[in-house]
């Protein structure tokens, strides 16, 4: 089956969820500047981000393969402040430190560029996050697995980090990386047909 998108990603996390949709995609990789600017509220930052996102990766296959290009940026939002991905250990230990025992807001924006003129769609969702307690000796322990580097926040909620994880109000997809409802919104929207690259296993008979 002919892909019928691009995914402008190199994260496997993102991958697997568009991969859930039943869409076929090629995912490339085409580099943006992921600065904050330290003015823009968490939910124009991403959204912008994603959309940037989408636009690069448009620009890389346009002479050659005029197909949507989706991007997506997520943020992990504490009292207001954006919360990147760590710099080293000690900064992941000291992130798990500032969310452990808290409510924080996880931010994810999806964007669509469309071939017809480049136009776009953007949607942004927003998931409350409480993660328990966490002891030094955990986040310690937490940070020798290597997992909390690459992430937002310095935690995968569906890695090793689901042990810390009290609730969540909204889209677990969306604290992955890739809110799936939002996403199919936007695919449908552009024409894209979602679940026509299922495996046949998915059928159920009556």
């Amino acid at each position: 089956m002919r892909a019928a998108l691009y995914l402008n990603s190199e994260s496997s996390r993102r991958q697997a969820l568009l991969g859930q949709l039943g869409v076929a995609f090629v995912p490339i990789s085409a580099a943006i500047d992921e600065t904050w600017n330290g003015f823009e509220t968490p939910a124009y930052y991403v959204e912008r981000l994603a959309l940037e996102k989408a636009q690069a990766g448009w620009r890389s296959i346009a002479q050659r393969d005029p197909l949507p290009v989706l991007g997506a940026d997520t943020a992990v939002v504490l009292e207001g402040t954006i919360l990147g991905k760590p710099s080293g250990p000690s900064d992941a230990v000291n992130m798990l430190a500032a969310l452990s025992g808290r409510h924080h807001d996880v931010y994810t924006a999806v964007a669509l560029v469309e071939p017809s003129s480049a136009s776009h769609r953007s949607r942004v969702n927003v998931t409350r996050v409480t993660l328990r307690a966490i002891a030094a000796w955990e986040r310690q322990a937490y940070v020798a697995t290597g997992e909390p580097f690459g992430k937002a926040g310095a935690y995968a909620i569906q890695g090793l980090a689901a042990a810390f994880i009290e609730g969540i109000e909204g889209s677990y997809s969306g604290v992955m990386g890739l809110p799936l409802y939002e996403t199919a919104e936007l695919l449908r929207a552009a024409g894209i047909e979602i679940l026509a690259a299922a495996p046949h296993a998915f059928a159920t008979k009556f």
